[in-house]
């Protein structure tokens, strides 16, 4: 593991150097968010018309309401509004699937990850995308 005197911009008060910014636990940095829109928008049949449902996990929210849940609808094509500008949260969304179930993605607070399950030409192309980090996880029986 690299010391924090690796790096000559250290904190004192922080383990990440003042150049660099940590992961966001729980969400997709932006680009990735981007790129993952970008295949998921060529592989649905609707295009960027996709009808889409996106949830938010309300222990990431910055107020914090159990009572006031709510699952978001839109198409593909809103998926930057909910990176960018979505009041209570300045990340991707927990959950985003298609209305017709032909994808799903979940992000993973715990794991770091974004498992998403679709059509075979979907994971291929996730698989395949250079810009993409993706492994293909065995089935569980």
């Amino acid at each position: 593991m690299p010391s924090y005197r690796c790096f000559p911009s250290a904190r004192k008060e922080g383990s990440w150097p003042l150049g660099l910014i940590p992961p966001t636990e729980g969400s997709l940095d932006r680009e990735t968010w981007n790129r993952l829109i970008a295949i998921l928008t060529q592989c649905s049949t609707a295009g960027p018309n996709t009808r889409c449902l996106a949830y938010y996990n309300p222990l990431m929210l910055a107020d914090i309401h159990f009572d006031n849940l709510h699952v978001r609808a839109g198409q593909l094509s809103d998926a930057e509004f909910l990176y960018d500008h979505f009041q209570a949260a300045d990340y991707s969304p927990s959950n985003l699937w298609a209305d017709d179930r032909s994808w799903v993605l979940c992000t993973d607070y715990d794991l770091w990850a974004t498992k998403v399950a679709g059509s075979s030409a979907l994971i291929n192309a996730l698989l395949n995308d250079p810009e993409i980090e993706a492994v293909r996880l065995p089935w569980a029986h």
